[in-house]
């Protein structure tokens, strides 16, 4: 099973939050209002991970675990204790989950220039995760990620990453 992940722009995660009470914490980029937000489809790019290491790779930096900062926007209700952990009910176990993005990861994607998307697209594949991927296959992606943060620092939002399993 793997995880569904999906970056979007939105002015703030009270708007984030209207939008998946609405589709039952669905996908933003999914349904009757098809996109709710500008975003992209982005499997298995997790934030804290493989994203985390694209940003590693725009900074010339070795990844770490914190070098995206997130704060959770949905599930909106409170997290639970441990002894929750185990009920399929819980939404904070089953998903999806919406978190807001540190502004300097979309700064930090906003500022790359095209002509060094192909370099660090290949310093991103180098990721042990990544193993085996081409740059071929993942230069589109990145570039819609770096066009999404582009789009979200001109209007003055946040990136935010939807995911579920």
């Amino acid at each position: 099973m793997g995880v569904l992940t999906d970056y979007f722009r939105a002015a703030d995660a009270a708007s984030v939050v209207q939008a998946l009470e609405q589709t039952d914490g669905g996908s933003p980029l999914v349904g009757p209002e098809c996109p709710v937000f500008d975003g992209v489809e982005a499997k298995r790019v997790d934030p804290a991970v493989i994203l985390a290491k694209l940003i590693a790779a725009v900074q010339q930096i070795p990844w770490r675990v914190d070098l995206v900062e997130e704060t959770t926007v949905w599930p909106a209700s409170p997290a639970p204790g441990s002894d929750n952990l185990e009920d399929e009910d819980n939404p904070w176990v089953t998903g999806p989950w919406v978190s807001e993005l540190h502004p300097l990861a979309r700064d930090t994607l906003a500022a790359v220039g095209d002509s060094e998307v192909p370099t660090i697209v290949a310093r991103w594949v180098q990721a042990e995760e990544l193993r085996g991927t081409r740059v071929e296959d993942l230069q589109p992606l990145a570039e819609e990620l770096i066009l999404l943060a582009r789009r979200a620092r001109e209007a003055g939002e946040q990136l935010y990453c939807w995911m579920s399993l």
